[in-house]
Parts: structure tokens; sequence; C-alpha cells
């Protein structure tokens, strides 16, 4: 399964690409996170359904420091991504 997932809110400078990369290792989730210039975050996720699910609801509450304020979340098709990375 795979999501693209745009963030919301009080979500740059609040650590959460870097707390996103090591939740989605953890949930063995691929894919990437990058900050937007319009202060939104976007995130691809990339694995099976369940732990692709559970990233898309941390993505509602994020890292501790961060205040979103909207999740949009779209499936795609899968493209068979490998790894997760914060991008520029």
């Amino acid at each position: 399964m795979r999501k693209r997932v745009l963030v919301s809110g009080v979500v740059q400078g609040v650590f959460f690409r870097d707390t996103c990369r090591r939740v989605a290792g953890r949930q063995g989730v691929s894919g990437w996170v990058r900050n937007l210039p319009d202060g939104r975050v976007e995130a691809v996720f990339e694995g099976a359904a369940e732990s692709v699910e559970r990233l898309v609801e941390w993505s509602r509450r994020g890292p501790a420091e961060a205040e979103v304020t909207g999740v949009d979340a779209r499936e795609e098709p899968a493209e068979g991504l490998s790894g997760f990375e914060i991008r520029r």
C-alpha cells in the first residue's frame, strides 16, 4: 500500500521529518518526507497496509512540538520503494 500525506499546521522546525523517519523505520515503512515551501510537510509511505495506516495516524499528531491542524492522505499505486529518506 502507498499513501501520500500532506500535513498542515506547525509542522516545520519541530523535528517532524526526523521523527517521521524514525517512526517509519520502526514500522518497516519505506518512502520519504519533505518540507514544502508553503509550510506543510509532504510524505509518502509504502508498506504493509496496517503499518502505512499507523504512519498516517502518527501524522495526525506528529512529534510533541508539532501542532497538526490537518492531514490529507490519498492512496496511490505503490512503486516498490525501499528505505526511508528525508528529502530537501
